[in-house]
């Protein structure tokens, strides 16, 4: 029996990374396959049975693991982000989310007849969108530019303000169980409030006065967490849900505190608490739960579908310039994710303690509106997107991986010509430069959870690998490549790959186009820009065409793109063999007198 239980912990584990690769594989949100899982150990197969499992242990894991969700999502609300964002942003995630929640809950009322208070806080649950669910579809999607950008921003910053909505429903519902409901209520935001600040100041004053040593940070942070979560807890119940989100707003807006380690550290954790949790949550999931709520459930989720999201767009969109039409997609692009599905068991588990005889049928309902909402309009939204004749043209940008000096000559000369372009690159340094030049940038791992949550990838449609490092390029070709397509990706050779041997060549199924052409190296690039070489456009002619521009600079000259008449780039790759012809632009590294008579040419 005991050897058992590690290994079912260990068959969870497995099953939970598993599930997210699959995710990944097929461009899915990993919510669908951590649930299926779920639901086929346990309800379905009746392999996992996590309250035998688990016992007494399985509240307070299920606590721990949720405090940790809702401190990492509240780390990314920084009230700069708010303030910066367009007007629609603002009001979706202010009162359109409460208009929302109260449409939600009069649905839930009139077609599940819930009480009051679990009608409300289900309400609450099921506002939240979420990164994790919204991104990968606004990749597949590819909807205009500006709802893109919405859609983006209102998963972002919605996520830890529904979450925290969410918290101030349970509370009150929970006070309701006191004799002194208002005074409970009162003793429960205060404690929450104060132990948050409290937890949060702590942490920034350990950090700044450099009191802990970095390699600290992240284990001091995740131990203060907890701490703050059962202290509030202990000294008003059910406070520590509220503390652990105030203090992680608090982080994230406090100035000059760093907090990018403990956030990186946070999404890993997270990511891992995510699929134990989902499985074990979804395997205690009655399915009797979901028959017995009948026609009901139907009517709440046509609700959910057809008014309440419509209607907090519609308000929310007032006096903006929406069409109909890009309402109509902003309204129907609203998957529910991963803080309403964990937050839901979460409430039920402690509802169900307290006597609610309907906290099973609170944690189902939220499980059915997530899983249709994300299974229908991942299926519908590229259609409903299309139809409506909101799609976004055919993407110029580009991606560029590695923030080297050649990399970052490259992106600058790509942004001065109007093409979309993005710089990543994880180390700070590299990307400054570009960052200070006004060159579009992103400070961080192109592989890693936090590019795909906040890596606006909206009209890019090519990636350019020039990293240092060969596996870098190699990982993110194959990364993206069933994003943007296997003859859209560009990998530039490193001197060291000019070798055949064996122990450098990469398997052939792994390579893709060599960016410039078979012999232009990184370090070739890198020596002509060190003697004073330029990159600069040059158009053509009738009379001053490509092999007039070849013959006049020969070898001197590196052809890097090319603008066609339309304005699309075109590569110069071993892929293909361009031939700009008149009203083209070609895109060329020059020597220095060269380059300047491009640039007059150019101008």
């Amino acid at each position: 029996m005991h050897d058992a239980i590690p290994l079912t912990l260990s068959l969870i584990l497995l099953a939970g990374m598993g599930a997210q690769w699959l995710a990944w594989w097929l461009r899915l949100p990993a919510i669908l396959p951590l649930l299926a899982v779920g639901l086929v150990a346990g309800p379905i197969a009746g392999w996992l049975a996590p309250d035998q499992l688990f016992g007494n242990l399985l509240f307070p894991m299920v606590s721990l693991g949720v405090a940790v969700i809702l401190f990492e999502g509240a780390l990314t609300l920084r009230f700069s982000k708010l303030r910066g964002r367009a007007r629609m942003v603002r009001n979706l995630v202010s009162f359109g989310v409460l208009l929302n929640g109260l449409l939600i809950a009069l649905a839930a009322r009139l077609c599940m007849n819930l009480p009051w208070s679990l009608a409300l806080l289900f309400g609450a649950l099921v506002t939240v969108t979420g990164p994790t669910v919204v991104a990968p579809l606004l990749r597949s999607v590819r909807p205009q530019r500006e709802l893109a950008n919405i859609l983006h921003w209102e998963s972002i910053l919605i996520d830890p303000i529904g979450a925290l909505l969410a918290v101030l429903v349970f509370e009150f519902t929970v006070s309701e169980q006191y004799q002194h409901t208002i005074l409970m209520f009162g003793a429960i935001m205060i404690a929450g409030t104060l132990f948050g600040l409290s937890g949060a100041w702590l942490l920034a004053i350990l950090m700044r006065r450099q009191w802990l040593p970095e390699y600290l940070h992240r284990v001091v942070s995740l131990a203060l967490v907890l701490g703050v979560f059962t202290f509030a807890n202990a000294l008003a119940t059910e406070s520590g849900l509220l503390a652990v989100t105030v203090m992680g707003i608090r982080l994230a807006n406090a100035r000059d505190l760093i907090i990018e380690d403990i956030l990186d550290f946070k999404e890993t954790l997270t990511l891992l608490l995510i699929s134990v949790l989902f499985i074990v949550l979804a395997a205690r999931i009655d399915p009797h739960a979901f028959s017995g709520m009948g026609w009901g459930a139907v009517g709440v989720l046509l609700a959910i579908l057809f008014i309440a999201r419509p209607a907090a767009v519609w308000l929310a969109a007032i006096g903006s310039t929406l069409n109909w039409r890009q309402k109509a997609v902003l309204a129907w692009i609203a998957p529910r994710g991963i803080v309403a599905a964990a937050v839901s068991a979460l409430f039920a588990l402690q509802l169900e303690r307290l006597g609610y005889s309907e906290a099973r049928t609170l944690a189902a309902l939220t499980f059915l509106v997530i899983v249709v909402t994300v299974t229908l309009q991942s299926l519908t939204a590229r259609i409903v997107v299309q139809k409506l004749g909101m799609a976004a043209p055919p993407p110029r940008g580009v991606l560029i991986v590695g923030g080297n000096p050649v990399a970052r000559a490259v992106a600058q000369a790509l942004h001065e010509r109007e093409i979309p372009v993005i710089l990543a690159d994880p180390l700070w340094r590299n990307v400054r430069a570009a960052r200070m030049a006004g060159v579009p940038i992103y400070h961080g791992n192109v592989l890693s959870e936090h590019a795909d949550t906040y890596l606006d990838l909206t009209g890019i449609g090519k990636l350019l690998a020039l990293s240092l490092w060969p596996e870098r390029n190699t990982l993110a070709g194959l990364y993206y490549r069933p994003l943007f397509g296997p003859d859209q990706i560009y990998t530039l050779r490193l001197d060291e790959e000019r070798d055949d041997a064996d122990r450098v060549r990469i398997v052939h199924s792994y390579r893709t186009a060599r960016l410039f052409g078979e012999q232009v190296t990184l370090n070739r690039l890198q020596d002509r820009l060190d003697q004073g070489h330029a990159i600069r456009a040059t158009p053509l002619t009738a009379s001053f065409d490509f092999a007039a521009f070849r013959n006049k600079w020969g070898e001197q000259a590196i052809p890097l793109f090319a603008l066609d008449p339309k304005s699309l780039l075109r590569v110069f790759s071993t892929r293909e063999t361009l031939q700009p012809g008149p009203g083209w632009i070609v895109i060329s590294l020059l020597p220095p007198a060269e380059a300047a008579k491009g640039a007059e040419a150019a101008a």
